[in-house]
């Protein structure tokens, strides 16, 4: 996981978003354990209960689950749950702005998918 923290946006969600790359890079397999709350805020030095808001984030969309006693675990379907949560934001964070731009530009839908297949060789 990334050591730092900045300001760019809240802690827990900087917290939620490393936990869930690390489940999409493979860093954290499916039944693995995920780090403590406590193990989070003694690494980025922080008030556990902002470990814990984004940890709880995760339980409650699927991606971790709780074993009473034992720890958190990283859920079987977690990859697919963020992979289909990114693949929606993708596409109104990049998708959306790059066809109003491609139209404001008067750039075919053709021309913009060879575009992307130019670039992406």
């Amino acid at each position: 996981m990334k050591k730092t923290l900045d300001e760019s946006k809240p802690i827990y969600l900087q917290i939620k978003a490393y936990i869930a790359d690390a489940i999409l890079d493979g860093s954290l397999d499916v039944g693995g354990k995920v780090p403590s709350t406590n193990e989070l805020a003694t690494f980025y030095n922080i008030n556990p209960a902002t470990a814990r808001q984004g940890v709880t984030e995760l339980v409650s969309e699927g991606i971790l689950c709780k074993q009473r006693g034992v720890g958190m675990f990283v859920a079987e379907e977690a990859k697919n749950i963020l992979i289909e949560a990114r693949k929606k934001d993708f596409y109104q964070d990049f998708i959306i702005p790059l066809k109003m731009e491609a139209d404001k530009l008067e750039i075919s839908h053709d021309e913009l998918l060879r575009m992307m297949k130019e670039g992406g060789e």
